[in-house]
């Protein structure tokens, strides 16, 4: 039997087990967003697992040794050796027969897109049967909420202040993975568990290399009050500046699809670091999600119900933006 709750006076299935491998004594902000990543994830994966945590925040949320806030073994390890480590983890299970536990590198996106980025393509170059999960929160918040690889175009941060905020888009890692062949990828995001923990039980039964990254909320970095951290990724996926999918064996997949056109400005104007921004400069970013949504639709073979609304904001841009677009001579 799946466990139910009550939604609007009727009883619904859940498919999120009850299992708890999170301790209620970790020391995580209040409306942290990458230790509801955690709880979710663990849920999925059960106490036959072992993690690779390198600097980031959850090297500080797991508590001060020799306490832990997790229920599972969890190695910390350099900020550059996520992967290398779960790696050398994964190679001495094997060689002991123990090939039935799950093997987890889990980081933020500092220690992802940036600073572990070799060690991560060398992961799954050479195949070894990992889950790498970054949880994205869009910037080092655990040193001092600094610019990351993977900070959206126009954010504040400390080492971005305005008007010098961040001038180039996120680094795409789900592309990036896929470049690698590698045999599962998808992206996730903290408001909707159930097909966050679909796509991890998914990848823990794959052999190889697997990627996920899921968007985790930072109210202090994101200048968003505790209280509405799953309001604001939420939104961030009906806009479809952080689309749900997955692609496996190079297949494209959506696995939550917008129906309704949602402008961009909603998931900005809920956030501090996004209050610097102009009208034209919000029209940009619009472009950039509009752009982004189109190359996925194409991936996914499905037709784009927004391709008009990328003319208009490309028109838009090139008006107000014309540095943005680079006008060959005839």
């Amino acid at each position: 039997m799946r466990p139910s709750h009550l939604v609007g006076g009727k009883t619904m299935k859940t498919t999120i087990p009850k299992e708890e491998l999170v301790y209620s004594g970790h020391l995580a902000c209040q409306g942290c967003g990458a230790t509801l990543a955690m709880r979710y994830t663990l849920k999925a994966l059960g106490q036959n697992t072992v993690y690779s945590v390198p600097a980031c925040c959850w090297s500080v949320i797991d508590g001060p040794f020799p306490y832990t806030s997790l229920q599972i073994p969890l190695f910390h390890t350099a900020f550059e050796t996520a992967a290398s480590m779960a790696s050398g983890i994964q190679a001495g299970f094997a060689i002991r027969g123990k090939g039935d536990i799950n093997v987890v590198a889990w980081a933020g996106d500092g220690g992802t897109v940036d600073i572990g980025i070799q060690a991560l393509s060398g992961m799954v170059e050479r195949g070894d049967n990992v889950l790498y999960i970054c949880y994205d929160n869009e910037a080092y918040m655990n040193t001092g909420i600094q610019r990351s690889g993977s900070t959206p175009v126009g954010a504040w941060t400390t080492t971005t202040p305005p008007p010098h905020f961040k001038k180039s888009p996120k680094k795409d890692m789900v592309a990036i993975m896929v470049a690698h062949h590698i045999p599962y990828t998808a992206t996730g995001n903290i408001a909707y568990p159930e097909d966050w923990i679909k796509k991890v039980n998914k990848a823990k039964e794959i052999v190889g290399p697997k990627y996920l990254q899921i968007l985790a909320s930072c109210p202090p970095g994101w200048k968003h009050s505790s209280e509405i951290s799953i309001e604001v990724v939420r939104l961030a996926t009906s806009t479809r500046k952080w689309p749900l999918y997955e692609v496996e064996n190079g297949n494209y997949k959506f696995t939550r699809m917008t129906r309704k056109f949602v402008p961009v400005s909603e998931f900005l104007k809920l956030q501090g670091r996004f209050r610097h921004l102009t009208e034209e400069e919000i029209d940009v970013i619009q472009l950039l999600v509009e752009e982004h949504w189109a190359d996925l639709c194409a991936k996914a073979g499905i037709e784009n119900q927004f391709a008009d609304k990328l003319e208009g904001y490309t028109e838009k841009v090139k008006k107000h933006h014309p540095q943005w677009f680079h006008i060959e001579e005839d």
